[in-house]
This record gives structure tokens, sequence and C-alpha cells, in this order.
């Protein structure tokens, strides 16, 4: 019998990690720190945005379709903002965090008036973490959330509804639309007849996605997952920028050097840090 404590996990996160870089992959999913025996997390204006916003919508999926919109979204970004005002959201700068706030807050305005599927019926995988069992054989297991999940009553199936935050569109050969696709057939009895994605920065209505063969999604998705399964059991997590690292991992090497600041420890207990202001700027981008 397998054993979900000894079992590969992997997630459309981790498995991205690996994909961009197998040594960011090792430090933000393998790696602990000796001092604390905990996991780091590198915390940023745009994650801290992203963390805030979906707090704020996916907790509308529990809530009767009837007073969904009966408090303010605004009300409960606030709520939400104060666990990533400051530094703990890797704001070192009042008018960057303001102006990040504010698109937060547009974003909460933009669903308050144009709700559509929020409005409707939606299935709550009964999970605090759905998962299930991608490989008996090979003991790996796929697990994820899923934003939202819209219940389609004329067909008795679901249709896959995927937050995006930041300003840049999911590229076509990701991979979340497949894993999301195995995580809902698998963790739930009803049929997935549609996907979208839901660009909150810039549009009122939804992206339909094309849906992806269930098997072709579980090969791709599979192949991954065993790649990571040999890269931990040799412990081989080389970067493909070399040994200067790259984009992806430098960042997390410099919280290795103690050159971050810690900021505290979230929800799971990781060890959260920021990067100074000329590194942040440089990973976001200045796109406020």
């Amino acid at each position: 019998m397998p054993d979900k404590y000894t079992a590969t996990w992997v997630s459309h996160t981790s498995i991205n990690d690996f994909l961009r870089c197998p040594r960011a992959y090792f430090l933000k999913n393998v790696y602990r720190d000796p001092k604390t025996n905990h996991k780091i997390k590198i915390m940023s204006p745009a994650l801290a945005l992203g963390q805030a916003a979906h707090e704020v919508l996916e907790s509308l999926s529990v809530l009767p379709r009837t007073s969904r919109f009966s408090e303010s979204l605004i009300g409960k970004f606030e709520k939400a903002w104060e666990k990533v005002k400051g530094k703990k959201g890797g704001f070192l700068d009042d008018e960057v965090e303001y102006k990040y706030k504010m698109r937060g807050a547009e974003m909460m305005r933009r669903v308050m008036k144009n709700p559509g599927p929020l409005e409707g019926l939606a299935v709550k995988i009964q999970m605090d973490l759905p998962y299930f069992w991608l490989s008996d054989e090979n003991n790996i297991i796929l697990c994820g959330k899923i934003d939202w999940l819209e219940y389609l009553p004329e067909t008795d199936s679901v249709h896959i509804i995927d937050f995006k935050t930041g300003k840049a569109e999911e590229s076509e050969d990701s991979l979340q639309l497949p894993i999301y696709l195995l995580l809902v057939n698998n963790c739930q009895k009803r049929e997935v007849s549609k996907a979208s994605y839901w660009y909150l920065n810039s549009d009122d209505k939804l992206t339909e996605k094309e849906l992806p063969a269930s098997e072709t999604a579980r090969e791709k998705v599979l192949a991954v997952a065993e790649q990571i399964k040999v890269a931990r059991q040799i412990g081989r997590f080389k970067c493909p920028g070399g040994e200067e690292g790259c984009f992806t991992c430098r960042p997390l090497e410099a919280v290795l050097r103690r050159e971050a600041e810690f900021v505290g420890n979230d929800d799971y207990n990781y060890d959260v840090y920021i990067l100074n202001k000329e590194e942040t700027e440089n990973r976001e981008g200045l796109i406020l």
C-alpha cells in the first residue's frame, strides 16, 4: 500500500518551481533552515496583493449565494490587507504599498459590479487540501486548492475558475489547467465542463480556456512529477543558469547568505523574508 507520509507531493506551484529552476524548487520546497528547522519564503508586493485578494474571494464560496455580497468586499479586503501590510507584505515604501492596495480595492469593486458566476451556485470540495494519488506505483500525490468551482445545474457539471491578480496572462503551455482538471475529477464526483481564468486586474468577464484531455493531462503532469521524485531521491537540483544562478533562485540564495530581512512566520510556519528595496524593485519591475 502507498504511504502518504513517504510520498512525493506535488502541486501546480511546486511543479512550476521545478520547471523554472530545480535549485529554486529545492530552496522553496525541500530546504529547511538548520537554525529553525523551518522552510523559507520570500514575500513580495505582488504576492501580498494576490494573497489578500484570494482570501476575500475564496471565502465567498462557503457562504449562501444570497449573502455573499451582503457585506462590502472592500471592507473584507481591508481586513485581509492587515495581514500583509508594511514589511509583512514586502513593502518598503508607503507609496508603493498604497498603489498595490488600491489595485486590490479596484479588483474588489470590479467583482461587486460584475459578480458573474460568484452569484451562482458553487461546489466546495470537502478537503482542507484536495489531493489524490497521481501514481500509486511511484508513490506520488498531486494536491492543490481550486479558487472557485461554479455548479452548472443544467448539466450537473462544474466550471473551474481561477482568479488572476497579476498583469501577465497565463502561458499557453502552463500545466495549471491540466493539474486543476485532474484534481477536480478525482476529488469530487461531477464532470468538469468548463474552465476559465478571471484576470481581475483588467477584465470584467472571464476568459474561457479549452479543457485538456484528462489522460493527456495526467501524462504531462506525471512526467514532471517523476522528474521531481528522482531529483529528490538523488539530491540533484541544479540551476540551469549555472553557478551564478538565475532570476528564480538568486533571491532565495540571498536568504541563505543572510542578506534578506526576516519579518516573521506565516500561517504554515514558514520563515518569511523580504529583499532590500533595489532587489524588490528589480523583481517587481515597478509594474504598479
